[in-house]
């Protein structure tokens, strides 16, 4: 790729995002937005999360090295969800996670930590 191409390229993709990502921001500046639009994009941070989420816990090789290295995330990860559902806390999921599957892997499969 030429440098000419490469700076067509980029200055497009700028562009786009610049448009995609700023001018909403400027053309709905203190304006209300419709109940059912504000309900309906309270849902996007939700479903971005659930994805990056699932995507590290499920992959199409997960039990390639057995059944417990591909249990032990989703143990953890169930872990989680109760605390997370008892505490409603950020700060305690994440120990929780961490400590979990810390523990998991000490106890059941020494070479994973």
């Amino acid at each position: 790729m030429s440098m000419h191409d490469f700076f067509v390229v980029f200055v497009t993709c700028l562009v786009t995002m610049l448009l995609c990502r700023c001018l909403p921001l400027f053309v709905l500046k203190g304006r209300q937005l419709p109940e059912g639009l504000a309900r309906a994009l309270g849902f996007i941070p939700p479903a971005a999360f659930a994805a990056l989420v699932a995507n590290d816990l499920l992959s199409p090789g997960m039990f390639d090295a057995g059944v417990w290295p591909a249990a032990m995330p989703l143990v953890a990860a169930a872990v989680v969800v109760v605390v997370a559902r008892k505490t409603k806390s950020l700060l305690w999921c994440a120990l929780a996670g961490c400590a979990s599957y810390a523990l998991l892997a000490f106890c059941f499969a020494p070479g994973a930590v």
